[in-house]
């Protein structure tokens, strides 16, 4: 059994798979960062390229204990299915970074 993810952490699940851009956008700081691969990246193309021009969508597999970081199967049209780990960093409510990469 694996723990809840954060609220905030659900939420940007939920958005992601749902493609609704404004509740995405609307979960993280307006400074908000990302890296993906270790490699860090502008996070708004990153997120229009392999997220919402390539129809991403992840299913959640197990969850650490702070529910902040978890394990999915990631899918979208550009790459295909893929193994993936998600870090977040959460404020006040607000993502302010989140680092994923292949698992």
């Amino acid at each position: 059994m694996t723990a809840p993810l954060d609220p905030v952490v659900e939420q940007f699940v939920t958005a992601l798979n749902d493609h609704d851009r404004d509740r995405f956008y609307g979960l993280l700081t307006d400074d908000a960062t990302m890296s993906d691969d270790g490699v860090e990246r502008n996070l708004a193309q990153w997120t229009d390229a392999e997220v919402f021009a390539a129809n991403g969508r992840m299913q959640v597999d197990s969850v650490t204990e702070t529910g902040t970081e978890f394990v999915a199967d990631y899918t979208n049209s550009r790459w295909g299915s893929m193994r993936t780990t998600w870090r977040f960093h959460v404020r006040d409510g607000k993502i302010t970074r989140f680092e994923t990469g292949q698992a």
